[in-house]
């Protein structure tokens, strides 16, 4: 007999295929956006986004309920949504009205792709910036605007237009301030609420089921307009609620110190 220990070989490690099916399709969603727009079917690529955003929601959420979680899921889940939310509203609002500005001259030209640029650069940025605060940022709120809430508000604003007869060149001196906004959102320290402790148990008020009816009976009567909207006002509390905790907070400073509040 031999003194020799057996070497055993290396044992490969799997991962589980039910949640990144779901971030699978998240990003064939947005790739599959991509190339609409480029073929100038600029609804269906407004659609996949939102597929794809359904899509994202769905895997972290399943990958909890049956205990699937992995570092390689959460990895892949951000390189997926780099695709959706990051290159594909970029490219999808390049093709659609940014590329528009050429006609005016090189300097416009270079301000359509570069605005496209800021945008795919701050959505990547603000995931790289996440997942450095997994475990750390509070659950209630995002630190800048997350990345399908940006994207979300970029494509309905183009589904809209293209609903109401609204061409991109006829938009392309605004879009450029849209997409640049969104943007720096996006990388900005300007709270946003999460929805992720929310609920906090499991029964809701009877009332919250009837505006959620509401929600979905606009949504089937108007989607692009009611996304607008909602995503346009979900924008919009962000700096509202962060200007007022800082406002409340100086109020508070300034009574502990027995100073006359501001007027």
């Amino acid at each position: 007999m031999s003194d020799t220990p057996t070497v055993r070989p290396p044992r490969h490690r799997g991962i589980y295929l039910l949640p990144n099916l779901f971030t699978t399709g998240a990003m064939f969603s947005g790739f599959f956006a991509i190339v609409s727009g480029i073929g100038g079917h600029f609804v269906s690529a407004c659609v996949a986004v939102f597929v794809a955003a359904l899509l994202d929601s769905m895997d972290g959420r399943v990958a909890r309920m049956t205990g699937t979680q992995s570092d390689f899921g959460v990895q892949y889940d951000s390189l997926s949504d780099l695709v959706s939310f990051g290159l594909a509203p970029a490219l999808v609002m390049y093709t659609w009205s940014l590329s528009e500005l050429r006609a005016y001259g090189p300097v416009w030209g270079k301000i359509g792709w570069a605005a496209a640029f800021i945008y795919a650069a701050c959505g990547a940025l603000r995931l790289a910036r996440f997942n450095t605060q997994v475990g750390v940022a509070d659950k209630r709120y995002f630190q800048g605007l997350a990345s399908p809430a940006a994207a979300a508000l970029c494509m309905s604003f183009i589904w809209s237009m293209e609903k109401d007869g609204v061409s991109g060149s006829q938009v392309c001196f605004i879009t450029p301030f849209l997409i640049v906004i969104a943007g720096l959102l996006m990388v900005s320290n300007v709270r946003y609420f999460s929805f992720k402790a929310w609920p906090k148990q499991d029964r809701v008020p009877f009332l919250w089921v009837i505006a959620a009816l509401l929600i979905l009976v606009l949504l089937a009567i108007d989607p692009p307009h009611v996304l607008l909207a909602v995503f346009g006002l979900y924008v919009i509390s962000g700096p509202v609620m962060t200007l007022w905790g800082r406002v409340t907070t100086r109020r508070r400073r300034s009574t502990r110190r027995g100073d006359p509040p501001a007027a």
